[in-house]
């Protein structure tokens, strides 16, 4: 894995680091049952990745690890104590971090990060209790969405059962969720169709073991830069290829055969099934295209005019690897000597 990493800081551009930590990320969410040794190396890679990453970056790699089982204790605190911007899905739906850290996250930062911590499904009384307390702790007596003072009685201990106490708490932190303004429900992201030809060629060039010329014409399909084709094609789990196939809607057959081609070992049969078909099996389409469509914007896209290649565009006729491009060498003139005809000296 390492090596891959040393693949990749040669990529060039200003956001360097931004497609290391989005590399790294995807390679750790490949891991199902990630050893020892995988979860220090993915500690030591990430923490200073993502502290000198962009937030947007950071924001993709936080909502990408929001689904990982596995994530170490270091790597999941500096996620929670980011900006609420780029924490909030991992504080929502993470299940790695346990309740000893979800409190300490709701105690020590923002109000907003509590908030984030309160949509989560598995609140327990103790998580329940900190969350409000941060809550009247942050009003002061002070409802900020109202704009009024409230009272907010303090609850002794010993003056209620603990079914009862911990009945009031939750009222107190659905009365709190109905203060907090919904947030839109995100649409699904447009990406380009697949035309017949492009997908001839993806599957030719795996065929053929052309890995360049199959990130230049995946970079084509999607509109991108040639890098990020690459850093596709890098991805020695397959899964970030596997993924734009999926958001591409590339048919079964052509995907299976992309990726046993360019993967050997996801070729390998495991109770009738190839490693390819479990890994597309485990794929959502819309899930998918909402990553390829954040792996575009953070590729800068919309800045960047799609590069003209050479076997795919219109300028075919002036790539140099045809033949009948070259003019003949033109044969040297031979010395007045040599032009005489023999015998006449």
């Amino acid at each position: 894995m390492s090596d891959r990493f040393r693949e990749l800081e040669k990529t060039q551009g200003s956001r360097v680091k931004d497609v290391v930590l989005l590399a790294t990320v995807t390679s750790f969410e490949a891991l199902r049952q990630p050893r020892k040794a995988d979860l220090r190396q993915f500690e030591e890679l990430f923490v200073p990745l993502f502290a000198a990453s962009s937030d947007e970056a950071r924001r993709q790699a936080a909502s990408a690890l929001s689904r990982c089982h596995h994530v170490p204790a270091s790597v999941a605190y500096q996620i929670g104590s980011a900006p609420i911007a780029i924490a909030a899905p991992f504080l929502a739906g993470s299940p790695a971090i346990d309740e000893t850290m979800l409190i300490a996250l709701a105690r020590s930062q923002s109000i907003d990060h509590a908030e984030a911590i309160a949509r989560r499904d598995d609140l327990s009384p103790a998580l329940i209790e900190a969350l409000v307390e941060r809550r009247q702790l942050a009003q002061g007596g002070l409802d900020a969405a109202a704009g009024r003072l409230i009272e907010m009685p303090a609850i002794p201990a010993h003056a209620q059962p603990p079914a009862e106490r911990d009945e009031r708490l939750r009222q107190d932190l659905k009365a709190m969720m109905r203060r907090t303004p919904s947030q839109p429900e995100p649409q699904m992201p447009s990406l380009p169709a697949v035309d017949p030809s492009h997908g001839a060629l993806l599957v030719r060039f795996a065929r053929l073991g052309e890995v360049n010329m199959l990130a230049s014409c995946l970079a084509a399909v999607l509109g991108a830069d040639l890098s990020l084709g690459e850093r596709l094609v890098l991805d020695v789990s397959g899964q970030q290829l596997a993924t734009v196939l999926v958001a591409l809607k590339l048919p079964i057959s052509d995907r299976l055969t992309i990726l046993s081609y360019l993967y050997p070992y996801l070729a390998e049969i495991i109770d009738g099934r190839s490693r390819a078909e479990l890994m597309l099996d485990a794929l959502d389409e819309a899930a998918c295209a909402a990553r390829v469509a954040s792996w575009l914007d953070t590729a800068g896209k919309s800045e960047r005019t799609p590069q003209a290649i050479s076997y795919l565009a219109a300028n075919r006729e002036k790539d140099a690897r045809r033949p009948g491009l070259h003019a003949a060498p033109s044969r040297p003139a031979l010395p007045a000597r040599a032009r005489l005809a023999p015998g006449k000296g």
